[in-house]
């Protein structure tokens, strides 16, 4: 299956749970507030419901039918309450490994060995429209990922999905790279 293929399934899975008004802990109703763990979970559930053979794991975070190994980190500029959240960028721009960005995750999953293909996949959720753009955070991510770190990223593909029934988490845009 093709990485493009895999985004558009995941984008359309993401926004059908969310119509669902699901309630994550004490927060809104909708996907936005639900963390990384249970976001992957709900993705493998639904895969497997579609014949899609998905399972967790700690390292990758989703593998499909033993040949894709994805990792996915969540992009969430505001938090349940309105107000910017502090230090969000730091999933994605950290460059050291061992931690917990996802260039640490890349640079993880290119240790693996089991996996024909391997992926980065970014939930980003934003307003509509958009009161901070995610594009200088992805656009960063690439610099430094490419540029510094020398880990060669596929072309980027994103679906987005809009009407979400978060107040605050509007829009999800699923993007995602192919390590090369």
């Amino acid at each position: 299956m093709e990485y493009s293929q895999l985004i558009k399934i995941i984008a359309d899975i993401l926004k059908n749970y969310d119509a669902e008004n699901p309630i994550h802990k004490t927060f809104k109703a909708g996907i936005g507030p639900f963390g990384e763990p249970q976001i992957v979970s709900i993705i493998s559930s639904r895969l497997n419901q579609a014949d899609i053979p998905a399972k967790t794991r700690r390292t990758p975070d989703l593998d499909i039918q033993g040949d894709w190994a994805i990792e996915f980190k969540i992009c969430r500029p505001f938090g349940d309450n309105g107000k910017e959240a502090e230090n969000w960028t730091v999933n994605l721009l950290h460059p050291y490994p061992g931690n917990v960005s996802l260039i640490g995750d890349a640079l993880k999953l290119l240790q693996l060995q089991n996996y024909s293909h391997k992926g980065l996949f970014i939930i980003g959720y934003e307003h509509s429209p958009a009161k901070i753009s995610l594009d200088p955070i992805i656009a960063s991510f690439e610099l430094i990922t490419q540029n510094v770190m020398k880990i060669k990223l596929g072309d980027r593909i994103e679906e987005k999905r809009i009407g979400l029934v978060h107040p605050e988490h509007q829009v999800v845009r699923c993007i995602g790279w192919e390590l090369v």
